[in-house]
């Protein structure tokens, strides 16, 4: 059983703070041009499954905007891998849980590259909590605002800068519909980006738009000792089958296939990556 020493951040977390450090691809990731001069947005970009698909999506060929809400140091990482690549990349600092700020975000993609062809939806907000009480109202608004009503700003926005071909992807969760009590709104909003992606699917079916999700099992990021308690760190993942928590670099190659022209005839879609622990 995987176990990782206990430990405790503010949130939402750092990337230079955890123990041991996360692998997000970056000696190890090889791209083959299946984004050839695409642009994408990726939200939450700057640390974890977002730095990952980031890193993944430059070495494949992709130009990208990298969405944070105030990591500047771990952004400004994110941003050197990209630019190692051979690619642009526009950092955008901010909090999706305002509307406006989502509109910005796009506005700012077009202003840069003319175009959007990919768009991450990926990055969350989540807090632990024993009952229901505990839970203060502010924080269950700001994570349906952050998680789930940002998408629906995020894709209004975009929509018209996109093609035929283009991809929208979003990070579910294993959470999705096997709800960790603790997690009850974080789990809550992972059930309706589920919901949301397949209605979304179809909705823009007709543009040729192809909009699918991923939901992530237990993947070692900053979120994760910045909202469980210490003794949950430590055992974090050791209740999947593979009796380990992910790398975000394994998660990002499914990101990179939902984002190709591969993908072409998957929409719709939720990709299970937990480790072995299966979704409904």
């Amino acid at each position: 059983m995987s176990t990782q020493p206990e430990q405790q951040q503010n949130p939402p977390g750092v990337e230079a703070e955890l123990q041991p450090q996360a692998d997000h691809g970056e000696s190890s990731y090889r791209g083959s041009g299946k984004l050839e001069n695409k642009v994408a947005v990726i939200t939450g970009g700057d640390s974890g499954i977002g730095r990952a698909v980031a890193i993944a999506f430059a070495r494949e060929g992709a130009d990208v905007l990298v969405s944070f809400l105030d990591e500047e140091e771990d952004a400004r990482e994110t941003q050197r891998w990209v630019e190692e690549a051979g690619r642009k990349c526009v950092l955008v600092p901010g909090d999706i849980a305002v509307p406006e700020h989502c509109r910005s975000i796009i506005r700012q993609a077009v202003e840069a590259f003319g175009r959007i062809d990919i768009l991450v939806n990926n990055a969350a907000f989540q807090m632990s909590h024993e009952s229901l009480e505990e839970i203060p109202d502010d924080e269950w608004d700001y994570t349906f605002k952050t998680n789930i009503t940002a998408m629906f700003h995020l894709c209004k926005a975009a929509v018209p800068h996109m093609k035929s071909g283009s991809a929208i992807i979003n990070t579910t969760s294993v959470n999705s519909d096997m709800p960790k009590p603790t997690l009850l709104a974080y789990a809550a909003t992972k059930g309706a980006i589920a919901n949301f992606t397949g209605g979304l699917a179809q909705l823009l079916a007709e543009k040729g738009i192809r909009v699918n999700s991923v939901a992530p099992g237990p993947i070692w990021t900053p979120l994760i000792p910045s909202t469980m308690p210490p003794d949950q760190v430590k055992s974090f993942g050791s209740e999947v089958p593979l009796g380990r928590p992910g790398q975000p670099r394994e998660v990002a190659p499914v990101y990179v296939f939902l984002a190709s022209d591969e993908a072409s005839y998957v929409s719709g879609a939720r990709y299970a990556v937990t480790g072995g622990k299966p979704i409904l």
